[in-house]
């Protein structure tokens, strides 16, 4: 019953009416108490993500009717991170690409110096202290350009460091107690935005609550879709054989925006696609907190909207339809109906309720692809698979990954569904290079 309940469930607690609702409260609370539009941002000192984002929020700051409150941190909750050592490594590759983006400051790997620990403690004690000064921004900007680009710190005054080891740790246990884990975050009336990849979000709520300096104002921070397969593609001749790899999960809602993105761009630059699938992170002897679920789930809910694809109504095919999907991968490639059999699993998880643990279920999914029934009913419980996913899931971890969704295309990766916008790029000047 509890399974054939929470599709329901989970799209009226993901939908646009329950949202609404919360900010309406949110609102006249802060009205009703006469407080001002605060942003509460969390960041981690020695995060890449924070320091980028500091480079974001003047252009908030000045465009918006809002107040900056900054916590700074230096803890991290290691049972968030199921592989933190390629967490961290990933951080710094991914900060570079997004910096450049955005014509922010970041070093590359060739420039990135040699820190020890010290030198972090003593920037996270350095930036705490300064978190209430008025002029916070610019300090912890040029603060972060001395750590990141000449592995320096300020130092402290002895007398200082307990009251500032305390303060991080009340930050910390703030940003736990608010229902997050990451750095980077802004936290505003009941909803979070992470880093750069979120300001978009922020940036279209608070136009939508007048709280502009100018009359007209636009949304600046979505370099990573804005754009996405508008270049002209008619006239490329260049290289399409160089295939883009997206590594997958049946389960990840990540992934399953990412597949549609993935189709989409092979489709318009005319290169092949490969999709290969790994198991979930809990099906792998990983834990992921509830306090992540959360999160991920509303998260793919706004980014899904954003995208124009239905998100909400899931059927969470964790164990069960996972493995079903997987032993039909062979039969679907042979039929020439891979791409579409992925495509017909993964919306019909994430956004119909289907349960593809059933077989009326799953016999939906495979019928309305072009597949048979019953031949694919035949091969539910072939175990093959499990020795491609388990080779998907090393080559994965091979490129620097942890999880998915996972893309590469030549020497370049990315982690997440919302990079396939600096992907492109990359796309778009292998075409131009072979063209020439």
């Amino acid at each position: 019953m509890k399974k054939a309940v929470m599709p329901y469930v989970l799209t009226a607690v993901s939908s646009d009416t329950i949202r609404d609702i919360k900010r309406q409260v949110y609102l006249a609370k802060r009205k009703l108490q006469g407080q001002p539009a605060t942003l509460h941002i969390f960041l981690k000192s020695d995060d890449p993500y924070s320091y980028l984002l500091l480079q974001a929020l003047p252009s908030i700051e000045k465009r918006f009717k809002v107040i900056l409150k900054f916590h700074v941190f230096q803890k991290i909750d290691s049972e968030m991170f199921p592989r933190l050592d390629m967490w961290l490594d990933y951080t710094k590759h991914d900060a570079c690409h997004l910096a450049k983006l955005y014509d922010f400051s970041f070093p590359s790997k060739d420039e990135l110096p040699t820190i020890d620990k010290e030198i972090t403690n003593k920037l996270a004690l350095y930036l705490v202290n300064i978190e209430t000064d008025e002029a916070f921004i610019s300090k912890a900007i040029r603060c972060l350009e001395e750590y990141w680009f000449q592995g320096i710190s300020p130092a402290i005054e002895d007398v200082l460091v307990k009251k500032n080891r305390l303060k991080l740790t009340e930050n910390f246990d703030l940003l736990t107690k608010r229902g997050h884990y990451l750095g980077a975050m802004i936290n505003f009336e009941g909803e979070w935005y992470w880093g750069l990849d979120r300001l978009d979000h922020l940036e279209k709520r608070l136009i939508g609550l007048a709280r502009t300096h100018g009359k007209k104002e636009s949304i600046h921070f979505d370099r990573t879709y804005e754009g996405f397969c508008k270049a002209s593609s008619s006239d490329m001749a260049g290289d399409n054989q160089m295939p883009l790899i997206l590594y997958w999960s049946a389960r990840s809602p990540y992934s399953y925006i990412a597949l549609e993105r993935a189709i989409m761009l092979c489709a318009h630059y005319k290169i092949p696609l490969l999709i290969k699938p790994v198991l979930p992170m809990m099906m792998r002897g990983m834990n992921v907190p509830d306090t992540k679920k959360i999160y991920i789930f509303l998260d793919t809910k706004r980014e899904a909207s954003k995208l124009g694809l239905p998100y909400g109504c899931v059927a969470d095919p964790l164990g069960a339809a996972v493995e079903r999907c997987y032993s039909l991968i062979q039969y679907a490639k042979s039929e020439g109906k891979y791409h579409d059999f992925l495509l017909s699993f993964a919306r019909g998880v994430n956004s119909q309720g289907i349960r593809a643990e059933t077989d009326r279920g799953m016999k939906t999914i495979v019928t309305r692809c072009g597949l048979d029934w019953n031949t694919a009913k035949l091969k539910l419980k072939d175990q093959s698979w499990r020795v491609w996913a388990d080779k998907n899931l090393d080559e994965m971890y091979a490129v620097g990954c942890w999880g998915v969704p996972t893309i590469c295309y030549g020497d370049s990766h990315f982690w997440g569904q919302d990079r396939f916008g600096i992907m492109e790029n990359y796309v778009l000047k292998r075409q131009t290079k072979f063209k020439k």
